[in-house]
């Protein structure tokens, strides 16, 4: 437990930007004159299945915080395959793991005014050790911010479970990434649902272009990919992929019907791959198996500007790979907690929210 004002930010699923949000009302709070702090409990983004974190997120924190505490202490659990089959095994203690928690719960909130925790993307992570978020909410004393998205009116059971679950200490929900389509409902209907049942909502962000999906330069990075169009524009986003496995005509036809979207298709099918790139709807080509493109595939892509990448593994095992990277979101940087920091001070108020005076 700590003296500090301690705010936990968790989620309802992956990729629904709670590390923006967690380092923007972060930012904002530093911006405003106060020693605000980051940890991520439960590092779950890793490199390896042996447990090697990304520490992407903690890297970020840090540089935008100005914060000079070591990684392990931000990060102190990493939450791996490897890990949770140890746990399983009965190899790792709770007692050790809650006791190395606390420890970097004291280095990471001393000298802060506000400590910022970036929990799980659920509420079940870490339950074999019991340190699930709402755990670890009870040893920090923290307030805790629920963000979710929402896609239909069923969406609400979850959402009013896991606030019930989450009890006193839930602070209020965010709604982030919410369509054009469905924010009436949301506003007019889910909102003051939520409300009756004395749920406090602090806010309904809107779907953003520029923080849906991920680059395509983050996609190459994330798996390892060349760059076969080294001018095309890599800054470009993609939120889904198609697989281009049918023949050239029926291919063209699918792909006219998508939208930001990476065609991921085996090296040798050239003509999957010229189909694809007469659709506007396509941002980028991922070609696998390692085989080399036609001279004419590479032209016509330069010319549309859409970048082409390859990778050496197969069709299958690249398709596993990119539905994880589009799941889980790979873009973290500077810009795009600016751009949360926007969408947040325009639909919340982020004074109540933090309960300090900007």
């Amino acid at each position: 437990m700590t003296d500090t004002n301690t705010l936990l930010v968790t989620s309802l699923e992956e990729g629904i930007g709670k590390t923006a949000i967690t380092l923007a009302l972060a930012t904002r709070a530093k911006d405003a004159g106060y020693n605000a702090g980051y940890m991520k409990p439960k590092g779950t983004r890793l490199r390896s299945a042996v447990g090697k974190t990304r520490d992407e997120d903690p890297m970020l924190a840090r540089e935008l915080l100005d914060l000079e505490t070591d990684l392990h202490e931000m990060e102190p659990i990493v939450y791996s395959p490897t890990f949770i089959q140890e746990a399983i095994r009965g190899r790792e203690d709770p007692d050790d793991l809650r006791e190395r928690l606390q420890e970097s719960i004291k280095t990471c909130s001393d000298g802060t005014d506000l400590l910022f925790v970036e929990g799980s993307s659920d509420l079940a992570t870490g339950s074999i050790v019991d340190l699930t978020d709402i755990d670890i909410a009870e040893l920090l004393d923290a307030r805790v911010l629920l963000v979710t998205g929402y896609g239909t009116a069923s969406d609400t059971d979850e959402i009013l479970s896991a606030a019930r679950a989450i009890g006193d200490r839930l602070d209020g929900v965010l709604f982030n990434g919410v369509t054009d389509a469905t924010v009436d409902e949301v506003a007019d209907d889910v909102v003051p649902f939520l409300e009756s049942e004395g749920i406090p909502v602090h806010g309904i962000l809107p779907r953003d272009r520029s923080l849906a999906g991920v680059t395509v330069a983050d996609l190459a990075r994330s798996l390892g990919a060349d760059i076969l169009t080294g001018d095309a524009n890599t800054d470009v986003h993609v939120e889904r992929f198609s697989v281009g496995a049918m023949s050239g005509s029926s291919a063209l036809e699918r792909f006219r019907r998508t939208r930001d979207a990476v065609v991921v298709t085996g090296g040798d099918r050239s003509e999957v791959q010229t189909a694809a790139l007469e659709a506007s709807g396509v941002k980028a080509l991922l070609l696998t198996g390692g085989f080399q493109p036609a001279s004419a595939v590479i032209g016509q892509a330069a010319e549309r500007n859409i970048p082409v990448l390859s990778v050496q593994s197969d069709t299958r095992t690249t398709i596993d790979r990119v539905e994880e990277v589009l799941r889980t979101g790979q873009t973290r940087n500077e810009a795009t907690v600016d751009r949360m920091r926007s969408l947040l001070d325009d639909g919340v108020d982020v004074e109540s929210l933090l309960s300090i005076d900007l």
